[in-house]
């Protein structure tokens, strides 16, 4: 177990740094008197600087808005890291060995052996940004001057290159002191028949970094026609990368986000690059994988847990992974206490190439048009309709509802019923009775107030930790067979897993759930379904939700279950119910289908299709 560092050394830490030093990497510091440093504010804008250090007190104060405190709370406000973090931090700044209690022995979990892996990527990232002016580096070179990156950008970035070379990185690092066993752990080497060989070749490469400014790990962009591996190579999971974790960027971004409160979603590293060089400062990209939860949570923390006024902007590209990712996004735009928007280049061009063809104020410009996320997803769900026929605008106007209805805000929700109207062609009174319907059928479940945020409050009034609402069942959601039915099935899924199957779960993962609360939790069980017959499951999906979820998936795990009769029959009988209902969805959209069409072909395919789904139903029911 972690020990706690001594209290002696906290206050020696902070006795030996020179919070002038610390304050001035984040702020241009000038005399502001005898003793006193001033400068802007990085709390709050302001013209005139009102905002003071005094390194002999060791204490900063900002006049205008009101903050001050110690080293250690201009970190903990400013980089978003734990106490414990920053007390490390500077201990390794100066070079002091700190003690720890409580049979620790030492420093915060891995700490000793992160810092190893932090110092084994530093390392690398110089390697890899002196070599980007290496003769053989020409291809790196020319990849960043066809996309308008000139040698400042790239610097400015960290941005280098990986020689085409089998070992050159790791004999450098080995001849630096780290072990093969920690080049191995960093994800800077791979282990082959032939012995360990550098993981990045001929490659351009960006160093991902923490909220901190600290490489944990590497991008590359392939270059070179032989080169047959992937696009991008990231840095594998290590003990300081988790790539579902890191936004790229964000070291950059975070005094900007928490300025303007404002964080611009994009999908690569160059175009990360294009946004900060168009003034677009907020941008941040994921590293290899999809936007999620973690990601979610990290933006939370730098912009404010419960900043309803705060904007987050997503990018995406036209096709159709890009409108896989806005479909993902607005499943999650509800953890969310900021409004989410959506902006789209001009021909469906990203950042990086708009800037390219079109200049940075196309790029600004295209951040400014931005739209508001339910109205995208009310015209992504529209616009998949024939609105020529009335079978497609009648069909148009009831996909279209449920998402209207997720708006509580009433003049928000009043303005989306009538554009609603306006994009399938239907009445307005229709629309209303739609969107209404779609509430009282609980569609669309519990959902985020578009005023206030999530941190108002469960059904019950009750929050869970963090300040996020705890979502509480209402007894219309425990009356109404949709809900009550995903809810028994999760239970069930959470207590009897080896009684339901992994296969049958599967399925039962693929159902939409319409309440989005449960959403949650089902997202997580499937996250970890390839587990769910082993010890500590309920732990698993327990560390897959946020926290305010936490109490919700152990009341799922403990609540009680209908007693006497074949506890395995009636889980599997619940779980049937759920796959049945997606089934009978399933059948009258083909049916409606059918319905719109004249041509044989089509119509003998869907045939086929709802021959198989009712051959699926009566599997089901074990006719």
């Amino acid at each position: 177990m972690a020990g706690r560092i001594r209290q002696s050394d906290i206050e020696e830490v902070k006795a030996r740094t020179n919070i002038g030093d610390i304050v001035g990497d984040y702020v241009s510091l000038k005399t502001g008197g005898v003793g006193a440093l001033k400068g802007l504010c990085p709390f709050h804008d302001e013209k005139s600087p009102s905002f003071y250090v005094r390194p002999g007190v060791g204490r900063y104060h900002c006049f205008g808005c009101g903050e001050g405190g110690d080293v250690y709370e201009f970190l903990l406000k400013m980089d978003h890291v734990s106490f414990t973090d920053a007390v490390e931090r500077l201990a390794a700044r100066i070079g002091y060995q700190l003690h720890y209690e409580e049979g620790g022995g030492g420093p915060s979990e891995g700490s000793g052996n992160r810092a190893r892996l932090l110092a084994a990527n530093a390392a690398a990232e110089e390697f890899f940004r002196d070599r980007l002016s290496a003769p053989d580096a020409d291809p790196g070179r020319r990849f960043l001057g066809e996309r308008g990156f000139d040698a400042a950008a790239a610097a400015h970035f960290g941005v280098g290159y990986a020689p085409k070379s089998w070992d050159e990185l790791t004999k450098h690092l080995r001849g630096k002191g780290f072990t093969q066993e920690e080049l191995l752990t960093a994800g800077l080497v791979s282990q082959g028949d032939r012995g360990v060989y550098d993981r990045f070749r001929g490659r351009l490469i960006w160093p991902i970094r923490d909220v901190t400014g600290q490489t944990i790990g590497f991008g590359a962009r392939r270059l070179l026609d032989d080169d047959k591996g992937p696009k991008y190579l990231n840095t594998p999971e290590t003990p300081v990368y988790k790539k579902a974790q890191v936004l790229y960027g964000l070291d950059l971004a975070k005094r900007d986000i928490s300025r303007q409160d404002q964080v611009v979603v994009v999908e690569g590293y160059t175009d990360v690059m294009a946004c900060h060089l168009a003034g677009i400062t907020t941008a941040v990209a994921t590293c290899g994988t999809s936007f999620g939860v973690d990601h979610i949570k990290v933006i939370r923390r730098v912009m404010g847990d419960d900043n309803s006024q705060g904007s987050v902007i997503f990018t995406f590209d036209p096709d159709a992974a890009g409108q896989k990712a806005a479909t993902r996004a607005f499943g999650e735009e509800q953890r969310f206490s900021a409004q989410t928007y959506v902006a789209v280049g001009p021909d469906g061009l990203d950042p990086c190439d708009l800037r390219l063809t079109k200049g940075d104020d196309a790029v600004r410009r295209m951040i400014d048009a931005r739209k508001p996320m339910f109205e995208f997803m009310i015209r992504q769900v529209v616009e998949r309709f024939d609105l020529d026929s009335v079978e497609g605008r009648a069909a148009a106007l009831r996909a279209g509802a449920p998402i209207v209805a997720t708006i509580r805000d009433p003049a928000s929700q009043n303005g989306y019923t009538r554009e609603l109207a306006r994009l399938s062609g239907a009445d307005l009174q229709d629309a209303i009775r739609a969107v209404r319907a779609a509430q009282r059928s609980g569609s669309h479940g519990s959902s985020r107030d578009d005023s206030r945020g999530p941190s108002q409050g469960g059904a019950d009034g009750r929050s869970g930790p963090g300040g996020d609402s705890l979502p509480q069942p209402s007894r219309a959601e425990l009356a109404d067979p949709t809900q009550r039915t995903e809810r028994e099935s999760l239970m069930v899924l959470l207590q009897l897993p080896g009684e339901v199957g992994t296969e049958r779960a599967a399925r039962a993962m693929q159902v939409p759930f319409a309440n989005p609360t449960h959403a949650v939790v089902r997202d997580a069980i499937a996250s970890q379904l390839s587990t769910m017959t082993q010890p500590g499951w309920v732990e698993r999906v327990l560390a897959e939700v946020p926290q305010a979820y936490a109490p919700m998936v152990n009341g799922l795990a403990v609540a009680e279950l209908p007693q006497g009769g074949d506890a395995g029959r009636y889980a599997r009988s619940i779980v049937d119910g759920l796959i049945d209902r997606d089934l009978l969805r399933e059948k009258a959209e083909l049916t409606a289908r059918l319905g719109r069409t004249d041509d044989p072909e089509t119509r003998r395919q869907i045939s086929l299709a709802m021959v198989a789904i009712e051959s699926e139903r009566r599997r089901l029911r074990g006719e």
